[in-house]
């Protein structure tokens, strides 16, 4: 019997409902327990009594029905509470058995899900989309996955050309359908159903448009080598209060992928590496007020970049180490009164960069240790009443840097220890009422700084000790 009852409490690993003693077994066991402690309590409860009774004066006998009041008392107390205990079990039990079903029935829904988004027919797998993204809504604990599944369906090979052998009718719409569906969810950070916090995986992703417009971007975004030769893809009015968002090593051949009037107030969006052969990024009238925006070793040898606009009063943009053989950079009518733009190191043998009609109140343009072989740097009708503009240790052996145009009511220009090899430096028609013009430390060997037509009534030009190599 003893071995019957020990296989009979082995339960099977994986079984959810108990595996309980027979009740020819526990009723006698109960009774046995229940009359040892009544037993128990009786006595003490004598005792007890007992006890008071022979502190009166005179003695009294002690009453048995008290004791056995008090015996009863303490026996339906502890009934009370082993029933409760009971009840809270079966309420786990009931609970759990609840949740192993909806998560039965959230696994079929996830597996229905990806089949559909496999499937052949376009609209088989637009159904599959929205499920999949109902699915995230539901099921919190999963719903990065659920999230990553999308990503990757972004992820997969995809041939734009309709006239391309590679083309899948209706696979631009199926792909435009989770651009917005994502969307969607980055609206409402405090919703029980949004995003913002998750991570997205883009890597090597072709886009050729989409919206990710006004969404808060609260966790990692990552575009890294994806490609946008065409279409428009909209990140307008986003705002970036925290997070990284990378484009590191993204190719921009065509189409535009815009910023344009995105709050910048902290987090990261980095262009390292990336190339911009075509096409055009703008993040005009954006407002930088904290955090960074990265194209350190980016390449511009076409296209477009833009912050016409733009607001820059903390944060910082950084093209350190760029090189620019071709397109625009433009900064035209912008406003800086803190933050830091950084053209450190940077290459222009081609191209332009221009700050037409900025205005500079503060924060810093460095361009230190840049080299110039080509191409045009323009701060033509910018106006300096603050802030600093730096070209120290800048190399100029060729192309272009304009002032035509600027007021200087304020602030410093800085060429200390520049190299003038070639190329030209022009404040023609410059107006200059106030601030600092720093030449001290610069090497000319070559190469033009004219001011022709410019008005002075006020500026400090500070000139010396300015090396000139013999018989220039």
């Amino acid at each position: 019997m003893a071995i019957s009852l020990r296989r009979k409490r082995e339960a099977p690993r994986g079984r959810y409902t108990p595996n309980l003693w027979p009740v020819w077994i526990v009723a006698p066991v109960a009774l046995i327990a229940a009359g040892a402690l009544g037993w128990v309590i009786y006595h003490y409860a004598h005792d007890h009594f007992a006890q008071a009774a022979a502190d009166q004066k005179p003695p009294k006998p002690v009453d048995i029905n008290d004791v056995l009041k008090a015996t009863v008392t303490a026996l339906t107390l502890i009934g009370a509470v082993l029933a409760g205990l009971y009840a809270y079990r079966k309420q786990l039990l009931a609970e759990g058995d609840a949740h192993r079903a909806d998560a039965s029935q959230l696994a079929e829904r996830y597996t229905t899900a990806a089949e559909q988004l496999g499937h052949d027919q376009a609209a088989v797998r637009l159904a599959g989309v929205y499920a999949l993204a109902r699915l995230a809504d539901d099921w919190a604990e999963q719903r990065q996955v659920c999230i990553d599944v999308l990503c990757a369906y972004l992820r997969m090979p995809y041939e734009p050309d309709p006239t391309a052998p590679e083309h899948k009718v209706g696979e631009r719409e199926v792909r435009q359908t989770i651009i917005r569906v994502i969307r969607d969810h980055l609206q409402e950070p405090d919703t029980p159903t949004a995003w913002c916090k998750h991570n997205f995986d883009f890597t090597s992703a072709v886009f050729d448009g989409g919206s990710f417009s006004t969404s808060h971007f609260l966790g990692t975004v990552a575009f890294v080598g994806a490609t946008f030769s065409d279409g428009r893809v909209d990140f307008g009015g986003a705002t970036f209060g925290g997070g990284t968002v990378t484009f590191a090593g993204a190719t921009f051949s065509g189409g535009t992928v815009t910023f344009a009037g995105a709050t910048f107030s902290g987090g990261t969006v980095a262009f390292l590496g990336a190339t911009f052969s075509g096409g055009r990024v703008t993040f005009g009238r954006a407002t930088f007020s904290g955090g960074t925006v990265a194209f350190v070793g980016a390449t511009f040898s076409g296209g477009r970049v833009d912050f016409v606009g733009a607001r820059f009063s903390g944060g910082t943009v950084n093209f350190f180490g760029a090189r620019f053989s071709g397109g625009r950079v433009t900064f035209g009518g912008a406003t800086f009164s803190g933050g830091w733009v950084d053209f450190g190191g940077a290459t222009f043998s081609g191209g332009r960069v221009t700050f037409g009609r900025a205005t500079f109140s503060g924060g810093t343009v460095a361009f230190v240790d840049a080299t110039f072989s080509g191409g045009t740097v323009d701060f033509g009708g910018a106006t300096f009443s603050g802030g600093r503009v730096t070209f120290g240790g800048a190399r100029f052996s060729g192309g272009r840097v304009a002032f035509g145009g600027a007021t200087f009511g304020g602030g410093t220009v800085i060429f200390g220890g520049a190299t003038f090899g070639g190329g030209r430096v022009a404040f023609g028609r410059a107006t200059f009422s106030g601030g600092t013009v720093i030449f001290g430390g610069a090497t000319f060997s070559g190469g033009m700084v004219t001011f022709n037509s410019a008005t002075f009534s006020g500026t400090s030009f500070d000139w010396g000790p300015v090396p000139v190599p013999a018989g220039a």
